[in-house]
């Protein structure tokens, strides 16, 4: 049994796979508080729901790329073994965590979308930087943005880490109704940093009181 917050189809509004068909499993929970979040009605609501029942709904929407997200979905011990269900059972299936659990337990073929928390957020100090040992090339690093100390800390650690030459996509945002846009751009062309600019495509669709996608 897991705690879901929610379950619904939507496109993809984030990371290398954005503008795609996307089924989307919240799981109720979380370890942080960032001061951007835009999700914390997730920290506590949610419903004990079966992996089967999981599974019945991911399959009614017929869509093959599922996204599991939070809240922190590593929160609960649990969520590994869905994670592979669906993978055996052919699912293109992405993992969105925050960084401060151990992602080492989780199988090889997803594909995870590791969100590396900038001072401003309040929460930097808990990252476990231990986990970029355990991604692949393949997975995905995301840094969200307030301002430009926020950019410079986010450089900094993909320059240290040696990012460039073990990723394929790392990802910058700015911080939604906080940082312009334009301000990440010239900050990146002024430096030339090879990183994908990413907006929240779905927050440019859907009005800030209307739920996204299909529930």
């Amino acid at each position: 049994m897991l705690k879901i917050n929610e379950i619904f189809k939507s496109i993809q509004g984030e990371s290398s796979y954005a503008g795609l068909p996307c089924t989307f499993v919240r799981l109720a929970g979380c370890n942080l508080r960032c001061t951007y979040c835009d999700t914390n009605y997730a920290y506590y609501h949610g419903k004990e729901i079966s992996d089967e029942e999981v599974i019945a709904k991911i399959e009614e929407y017929g869509v093959k790329c599922v996204e599991f997200t939070g809240g922190e979905p590593l929160l609960q011990e649990e969520t590994p073994h869905l994670l592979k269900v669906l993978l055996d059972k052919g699912y293109k299936v992405l993992i969105e965590t925050n960084g401060s659990i151990c992602i080492g337990c989780l199988d090889k073929r997803l594909t995870i979308i590791m969100d590396m928390k900038t001072p401003k957020s309040g929460m930097s100090e808990r990252m476990r930087t231990k986990n970029l040992d355990f991604l692949k090339s393949t997975d995905e690093i995301k840094f969200v943005v307030m301002d430009e100390s926020d950019y410079l800390w986010a450089k900094d650690m993909i320059m240290e880490n040696r990012m460039f030459d073990k990723f394929q996509n790392i990802l910058m945002a700015p911080a939604y109704d906080v940082l312009s846009p334009k301000a990440l751009v010239d900050w990146v062309l002024r430096d030339n940093l090879p990183v994908r600019v990413q907006l929240q495509i779905h927050k440019y669709i859907w009005a800030p009181d209307e739920r996204e996608g299909v529930y």
